[in-house]
């Protein structure tokens, strides 16, 4: 019962990061890497403004902008110089390392002793857990929420379209380039704030912390789907939401039942594998009983 709160927590501050990831996948149908950059990109850019004495909301959202650069990189490289976007977001990853590192000045930055959006949220609660998941559940609500609006609006229905059929929106008179690059733009800087909370909550930013947030962004994602549905896309974005809970949740399981640490990122893989193979397996199974 004491990992429950804390698990929680720990899924809606990720879950910012599997709608950013959703957001490329799902709506953009690019599998896009930067991700790996942009998420220590936050943290970096916060953990350094909040050592030089910044307001830790005001560190946010410089890391969000931070973000946004990142994800234009990536969608410049993608349209205007015609590189496949996987290869595009893995050249900005790479950059992103020695830019985070320039950032810091060093590979790992402390947040002891240094006022963070949960430390000036303690009046919520006495206990920093339930503080962490006040605060995660205000920021997942504003993301759904914001993200919800925006695509209902004309840009957002544009974005969405180029993923679902990008000669058909260009026929249209729509500019693909630049509903990619906008489409980059808002995956990364979510990205962005994910690692801007999640250094926060840890009280650290480090050079390697970026390392497997794809697959954990995708196997959020996918557990969402499997288990919650696409019904809309209000339902969606909840669904991506309850995928990453419900992942933290496997994760926390696996660990009490002694699973060494050292292999979580192997299991993370075999568990997006066999999520991705669910529709086939389901749909095997179904022609079979059909056949029977």
């Amino acid at each position: 019962m004491d990992l429950v709160i804390p698990t929680i927590a720990q899924g809606l501050l990720w879950s910012i990061l599997a709608i950013g990831v959703f957001l490329t996948y799902r709506v953009l149908d690019i599998a896009d890497l930067t991700v790996e950059g942009s998420f220590p990109l936050g943290a970096a850019v916060a953990a350094s403004m909040l050592t030089a004495g910044y307001d830790p909301y005001v560190s946010v959202i410089v890391a969000a902008f931070a973000g946004m650069l990142a994800g234009v990189v990536t969608g410049i490289l993608t349209t205007k110089l015609k590189i496949p976007a996987l290869l595009a977001g893995i050249l900005t990853m790479i950059a992103l390392y020695s830019v985070n590192l320039r950032i810091m000045g060093k590979a790992n930055l402390s947040l002891l002793r240094v006022d963070t959006i949960f430390s000036l949220a303690s009046f919520i609660s006495e206990n920093r857990e339930m503080v962490t998941l006040v605060v995660g559940l205000t920021a997942v609500a504003l993301v759904v929420m914001a993200n919800y609006w925006f695509f209902g609006t004309e840009i957002g229905a544009a974005v969405r379209a180029t993923g679902d059929n990008p000669n058909m929106i260009r026929a249209n008179g729509i500019d693909t380039d630049a509903t990619i690059i906008l489409g980059l733009l808002l995956s990364n800087a979510l990205v962005a704030v994910s690692g801007a909370l999640i250094g926060q909550d840890n009280g650290f930013a480090d050079v390697g912390m970026g390392t497997g947030t794809i697959v954990i962004g995708l196997a959020s994602v996918i557990i969402g789907e499997v288990l919650f549905g696409t019904r809309n896309f209000l339902n969606w974005l909840i669904s991506v939401v309850m995928g990453s809970i419900a992942y933290r949740v496997v994760i926390a399981v696996v660990l009490q039942m002694g699973m060494p640490p050292n292999d979580l990122k192997l299991f993370t893989a075999v568990l997006v594998a066999i999520a991705l193979a669910m529709p086939l397996l389901k749909k095997k199974l179904k022609s079979n009983r059909e056949v029977a």
